[in-house]
């Protein structure tokens, strides 16, 4: 099962138990992140495809630290004008461990559990 979330104003591939590299977010190493823009749900036969977001669906992860992406270099130049210009970029990067997809049903599920343990 794998679900696509929006966030950073990019769509990313999202799998339980693996880890991905996404726009930079806020937060400390060791937080806690959900992800409530999901676009899409796989899981076999039984996939929903949100218009445009999945109600009632979410991804947790945590995240793992905040980095920078190799470097970039970006070189301009001018034929015969004696114009050159090289530059290195580097893009920061947040690394989230995914550990729960929640769909419609596990959601309320969670949260039925999460109101008999406050009882």
């Amino acid at each position: 099962m794998y679900a696509i979330v929006e966030t950073g104003g990019k769509q990313y591939k999202l799998e339980e138990g693996r880890y991905t590299d996404i726009e930079l977010l806020e937060g400390n190493a060791d937080e806690k992140v959900v992800f409530d823009k999901v676009v899409m749900l796989v899981n076999g036969k039984k996939s929903k495809v949100g218009q445009p977001y999945v109600e009632k669906a979410s991804v947790e992860g945590v995240i793992v630290k905040h980095d920078k992406a190799k470097k970039v270099i970006v070189y301009k130049q001018r034929a015969k004008k004696g114009y050159r210009k090289k530059q290195g970029h580097r893009q920061a990067f947040t690394r989230v461990m995914i550990n729960k997809i929640r769909t419609t049903a596990s959601r309320a599920k969670a949260a039925a559990e999460t109101e008999t343990t406050e009882e």
